[in-house]
């Protein structure tokens, strides 16, 4: 079989179609029209294997059957091919409606803390970052070892954060049985869900995009929905906690989970998250235990 060769080789590949015509959103994602008159999305990979765990996570999520997710119409190392959602306006209907499908895809569960989508690989990606996929049987041990110290020692050998002030986070991470608030069951999480991987589509429903997915806490995913903003946020959370209820203290705990995306942000991007994250660190240091 011929390699993939370009966006269009790639959506007529994986979806036996012909291709009229393609429209480049970004260097990586290109916006490709099918014979049929559907649209696909294609996605170039780095040949790291993100593709083949970003459509895993996609495949999970969508087994829940709650929250839409677009299809995914194939896969390889290098190219990742889904539908195209169409967008509406992100209107108070939805956000009620996507309130309780988010609560009812955490509720779908995972076989442990950290695991990985069926068929995704344990070495994955949040955003450009790599992500493993490690299990653990509690989540505060889970937590601190493989998604904020990871990310933490990434920081300060890049001289993005001082070893001074790695200490604080250090502490919360040491203290994280006192400050993660009653012991949860893993639940199946989006793990990337900042706003721009949540689309208001034409049908009056949320999508979501990008996913880093894997077992985890589900104050993880409305930490980060919290961190980024989003339309109709407060909607969102109170029609979540009236589908499945948060422990009380849940919006004290919210910088705990936020430093997982903080810490990778600030490897990513800088010292600015850096001080976010030591913020949240510092912050939560100051709860009583």
């Amino acid at each position: 079989m011929c390699p993939i060769t370009s966006p269009s080789v790639a959506a007529a590949r994986f979806t036996g179609r012909s291709v009229t015509g393609e429209r480049p959103l970004s260097g990586a994602l290109t916006e490709v029209t099918l014979d049929d008159g559907h649209t696909v999305m294609v996605k170039r990979g780095d040949g790291t294997g993100a593709t083949r765990a970003e459509a895993a996570g996609l495949r999970w999520l969508a087994d829940a059957g709650t929250v839409r997710i677009p299809a995914v119409r194939g896969d390889d190392e290098r190219w990742l091919v889904t539908d195209r959602v169409a967008q509406g306006r992100a209107s108070a209907g939805a956000a009620v409606r996507f309130g309780r499908d988010l609560a009812a895809l955490h509720a779908a569960g995972a076989p442990a803390f950290g695991a990985a989508p069926p068929g995704g690989p344990r070495d994955a990606y949040i955003g450009l970052a790599p992500m493993r996929n490690v299990t653990g049987s509690d989540w505060p041990s889970w937590y601190a070892e493989h998604r904020v110290l990871p990310y933490l020692r990434r920081a300060v050998d890049a001289g993005t954060l001082g070893q001074a002030e790695a200490a604080d986070v250090e502490r919360v991470c040491e203290r994280l049985r006192e400050l993660a608030g009653p012991a949860e069951p893993p639940a199946r999480l989006h793990g990337d869900l900042w706003n721009g991987n949540v689309l208001w589509g034409a049908d009056g429903r949320v999508h979501l995009i990008d996913p880093a997915a894997h077992g985890g806490h589900r104050e993880t995913d409305l930490a980060m929905l919290c961190l980024f903003g989003c339309p109709h946020l407060d909607r969102i959370l109170d029609c979540y906690r009236e589908t499945a209820p948060l422990a009380d203290g849940w919006a004290g705990r919210v910088g705990v989970h936020q430093l997982f995306p903080l810490l990778v942000h600030a490897v990513l991007f800088g010292r600015g998250y850096a001080e976010q994250a030591l913020t949240a660190a510092r912050t939560a240091l100051r709860r009583p235990g």
